[in-house]
């Protein structure tokens, strides 16, 4: 006789808002945390009062059942409504789950209790969907109009530096007062919010505060100096994200800013020449690294700060704005997006970085970003 096996069940208790795994499995946006359950190939729903008719219209899952049942069944006669995870343990018991997979995020309180009600979780090593590694049709088609959607801000970015005129000291001056990396800020994360996006961390940074490459920028800023526009938003309806970076100089670049821009984006579309399935990202790293030695751009450390190109060459995009994989840890795969951003950072001639969003295929990448690539405007 053969023997049939079943999978374990899988479990998430999130917010599908803040939790890429559970908007992933129901596409469907709630705040507050729900329990997931997948289990034999049925998908169960435990959702509050609040949302369970709209999940019932809006959600991918078999089953919906109402927290507050589950609820009251646990409390019988007590005056007390038991914690949430206690009314977890009682659903998954009544369900006969003695064991279940988990994201390695799942939270330990939970774990505790159903631990004490003999109920065995096991964190899930890597992605909790292993399928969201390799983008559908339908995905990357969401992930380009999450990029539609970037580059209007980076659209209005540029419209207002055009616009800028230098004052006092060099500080660019728009509408009557001085243009500050907060003021662009907001006007890129306007634009990305009526295109109906989420503006998600919007980095404006200008001369040196562009040598620290997550620094968002603040104060005013000059005219003939290097900044980077590094635009990020969410698609509100879907979840997905756009990643795209400029680098831009209003007004006249000198010789070291346009060599230390020219050669980023050599070696960007050095990177670009070479993606595609089965080839592993830290040569393309490296190749980069190399490139801009052969430039005179040398990584290290100056002066106490890290000079060069110091941060990865790309990540994942997808639900998250960070997702696996690390380009330069892994061996590409096909339908894989990523981003590909190397950068230069050198303080007193500023930072560079250009980024653009790909998709790895079997004979090359395939680019979905549009917006064009200037240094002067």
């Amino acid at each position: 006789m053969s023997k049939t096996t079943t999978k374990p069940a899988r479990l998430i208790v999130a917010a599908s808002e803040q939790d890429p795994d559970m908007l992933y499995a129901t596409k469907f946006w709630a705040p507050d945390p729900f329990i997931f359950l997948q289990r034999n190939g049925k998908r169960t729903l435990v959702l509050s009062d609040l949302e369970i008719d709209r999940g019932r219209k809006q959600a991918d899952a078999d089953e919906f059942l109402m927290f507050s049942e589950l609820e009251r069944e646990l409390q019988g006669k007590s005056k007390k409504a038991p914690p949430y995870e206690k009314v977890l343990a009682h659903f998954l018991k009544k369900r006969g789950v003695r064991s279940a997979t988990v994201p390695a995020n799942f939270p330990l309180g939970y774990a505790e209790e159903l631990a004490a009600n003999k109920i065995r979780v096991r964190a899930a090593d890597g992605f909790f969907w292993p399928q969201r590694e390799a983008k559908t049709d339908k995905e990357i088609e969401m992930m380009g109009r999450a990029l539609r959607i970037t580059e209007t801000g980076l659209k209005r970015a540029i419209e207002v530096l055009k616009a800028s005129r230098p004052g006092s000291r060099k500080r660019l001056r728009w509408n009557g007062k001085t243009l500050t990396s907060e003021l662009l800020r907001a006007e890129i994360d306007s634009a990305v919010l009526r295109a109906g996006g989420v503006p998600n961390g919007t980095i404006v940074a200008g001369g040196d505060h562009a040598c620290d490459p997550h620094e968002r920028g603040h104060g005013p800023l000059y005219a003939n100096s290097l900044i980077i526009l590094d635009v990020f938003p969410r698609d509100a309806k879907t979840g997905y994200f756009g990643d795209m970076t400029r680098t831009v100089l209003r007004g006249r670049a000198t010789e070291a800013q346009r060599k230390l821009w020219e050669t980023v984006k050599a070696g960007q579309a050095l990177a670009l020449k070479r993606i595609k399935a089965g080839v592993h990202g830290m040569t393309i790293h490296k190749a980069i690294q190399e490139f801009f030695g052969s430039r005179g751009f040398t990584t290290g450390v100056r002066k106490g700060r890290r000079v060069g190109f110091f941060h990865g060459t790309g990540h994942g995009l997808g639900l998250e704005i960070h997702e696996h994989p690390r380009l330069q840890k892994v061996v590409l795969k096909n339908r894989q997006v990523l981003t590909v951003e190397p950068g230069l950072y050198y303080p007193g001639v500023g930072g560079a970085r250009e980024e653009d969003v790909v998709v790895v295929t079997k004979i090359r990448c395939r680019i979905l970003s549009r917006f064009p690539k200037q240094l002067e405007i």
